[in-house]
């Protein structure tokens, strides 16, 4: 159902912009017929940051119920690792460089490069055999150092452009995105996704806690791995190319839960799916919100994020249920 609906939308969000098209233009596009104009407007302008937002969404939801399951924690998101801000810094760096205006490929490659070395760092920071509640720590302080590099980036700025380029982009959008930036962030994305995706029975088992798991042989080391290399690739992938999307990594799970029952396995796949949809949507609404300047996609998530995890917080034992 989710699969259908992620379909759906998409297809309907093709219509829907500036310039409002029909559906029959978009069949006539599908069926080869289609005029110049809407090729490029389906083809190249829409389809695009369509596939993009979804594959953002899809990394972001299987990321964070993932990271909720290795943690046990309902109210982990994909950045408490440090990934997030991780690549960001990368991102920022090389823009605060100019090396974006030169090379396509340099943003995307120091953000991918950075939120590797921030899960390094992690690893190194939390010493082998850490427990989760080292691992979160380590996670903040490392995130904490990425984000006060962002910050330093900014503030010695040369000139106010570069510092509004930088400011823009850390707001996180899928406008005036391309064919290239989804091929830049395919590889990592999808080889991020199967690592974690492959964490599934170990989650199960983590469930029941550390010290049961470990007697059901469960070995810590190696999930710790998988979950920090998969979230540190997906993550940099994605945000090497959109920026920053808060909420939907920690909204997407909650959602899906109560119909998947206690196990950290079945809500992998739907989490995943729930956030492509919502990015979709998102996307689709910034698209359509009349405004001098384009909504970014992080602002629009962040609004409309909050609330809803303030309404489920707000059932009866949520944190309970959900843990």
């Amino acid at each position: 159902m989710l699969l259908a609906a992620l379909m759906s939308i998409a297809s309907i969000s093709l219509l829907i912009g500036d310039v409002a098209t029909s559906p029959s233009a978009l069949v006539a596009y599908l069926s080869g017929e289609g005029s110049e104009f809407h090729i490029i407007l389906f083809e190249t302008i829409r389809a695009p940051r369509i596939v993009l937002a979804a594959m953002t969404g899809f990394v972001l939801g299987l990321s964070g119920a993932a990271i909720q399951g290795f943690l046990r924690n309902p109210l982990a998101e994909p950045g408490i690792l440090g990934a997030s801000n991780g690549a960001a810094l990368g991102a920022v760096i090389a823009i605060y460089l100019g090396l974006a205006s030169t090379v396509s490929y340099w943003v995307p490659l120091a953000s991918a490069v950075m939120a590797l070395v921030s899960v390094a760092a992690l690893m190194a920071v939390a010493g082998q055999g850490a427990s989760s509640l080292r691992l979160i720590l380590a996670g903040f302080a490392v995130s904490a150092f990425a984000g006060a590099g962002i910050a330093l980036a900014l503030n010695l700025s040369p000139n106010y452009f570069a510092a509004l380029e930088i400011a823009f982009w850390l707001l996180g959008a899928v406008e005036n995105r391309s064919w290239l930036h989804v091929h830049m962030a395919l590889p990592g994305a999808v080889l991020g996704c199967l690592l974690m995706a492959s964490t599934a029975r170990s989650l199960n088992a983590l469930a029941l806690g550390e010290e049961v798991a470990q007697t059901l042989g469960l070995a810590m080391r190696n999930l710790r791995a998988r979950i920090a290399v998969g979230l540190a690739l997906a993550i940099g992938a994605v945000v090497s190319v959109t920026g920053v999307i808060g909420f939907v990594g920690l909204v997407a799970p909650h959602l899906v839960r109560p119909y998947c029952g206690h196990m950290p396995s079945r809500s992998l796949l739907p989490s995943a799916l729930l956030g492509a949809i919502l990015l979709v949507l998102a996307d689709t609404a910034v698209r359509s919100i009349p405004t001098g300047t384009e909504l970014k996609l992080g602002v629009l998530t962040a609004f409309f994020g909050v609330p809803l995890l303030l309404l489920l917080l707000r059932r009866p034992g949520a944190l309970m249920s959900d843990a």
